[in-house]
């Protein structure tokens, strides 16, 4: 799955600056799903690429049961398009390998970064589930302008249906702005994620569509969604949404931040897996006691 990022202002190199990562040489990040590349296949003073070509390793993915889900093997573990098409996998990528210009920083070009600028992207391979319209009610009412090449799932079975598509956004906003705006929408429109989805994940959305998210007119589809159609969560969110006030500073999106979203991302180790079973069988039961011997720090009670 591959993610540019254009932009024709000039310097347009200057981008190699909001990104934190160097136009004149490629790098390779280590993430726990696979490797992310990045380089600038385009790099002059007129315009500027930067691409994110995120590779996952598909039979990782089956082998690892923090990705894979739990049970017994199934057909679906290997006949997927998760290796292949953008999901939250992506979102995790920007997030870690953009995450100081998703934080809004930039320390050599501190004025730039707060500045709105031209800016085309580019998101390839990208299922949508719900169809060209739903890309456009997405990004359209965040200033984008919406470019879709559908390409069908299978020319020779038109019945089946479009399978995905390539969306090219053009814009000007901050570039802080921008990250923020597919770290949400990915997830959305790919209706999936690939970790386990808490209430941490309604504290990483409000703070993340702090500044968009409550006047999106599908509002109540993108939290749905982000949040798995997980009841309690949504209507959470929701609530919060809705409250007037919610001043907080801009600064608050800093270090502290990140790690706590590389945190929230982070699969569910064996450990947190066990606790969950551990409570969805007393829910099951209905248990009103609980004796929890050799319970260490007490977490689970």
């Amino acid at each position: 799955m591959l993610l540019t990022i254009t932009t024709p202002h000039q310097p347009a190199t200057d981008l190699g600056f909001l990104l934190h990562k160097n136009p004149s040489r490629s790098q390779v990040f280590e993430l726990n799903f696979g490797r992310a590349h990045v380089f600038y296949p385009e790099a002059s003073a007129e315009r500027c690429t930067a691409a994110l070509l995120l590779d996952i390793d598909p039979i990782g993915l089956v082998r690892n049961r923090q990705f894979s889900g739990q049970g017994a093997p199934s057909l679906e573990h290997y006949v997927n398009d998760r290796p292949y098409a953008a999901s939250s996998f992506l979102s995790v990528a920007i997030s870690q390998v953009y995450g100081t210009a998703l934080g809004g920083r930039s320390k050599d070009r501190p004025e730039l970064a707060e500045m709105g600028l031209p800016y085309e992207v580019l998101v390839t391979p990208l299922p949508c589930r719900g169809g060209e319209q739903l890309l456009r009610e997405l990004f359209e009412p965040l200033g984008y302008t919406v470019a879709i090449d559908s390409r069908p799932l299978d020319p020779r079975f038109p019945d089946w249906g479009p399978g995905v598509c390539s969306v090219q956004l053009r814009g000007n906003v901050r570039l802080r702005d921008l990250l923020t705006h597919l770290y949400v929408l990915i997830p959305v429109i790919d209706d999936e994620k690939h970790y386990w989805v808490g209430d941490d994940e309604v504290a990483k959305l409000l703070r993340h569509g702090e500044s968009w998210l409550s006047g999106h007119p599908r509002r109540e589809l993108i939290v749905n969604r982000y949040l798995r159609r997980k009841r309690r969560l949504v209507t959470d969110a929701l609530a919060r949404l809705m409250e007037e006030d919610q001043p907080e500073g801009p600064d608050e999106a800093g270090e502290a931040h990140l790690a706590e979203e590389e945190a929230i991302e982070r699969p569910l180790s064996l450990y947190q897996q066990r606790l969950a079973a551990v409570l969805a069988a007393l829910k099951d039961c209905r248990a009103e006691t609980v004796v929890d011997l050799g319970c260490g720090e007490g977490r689970l009670l």
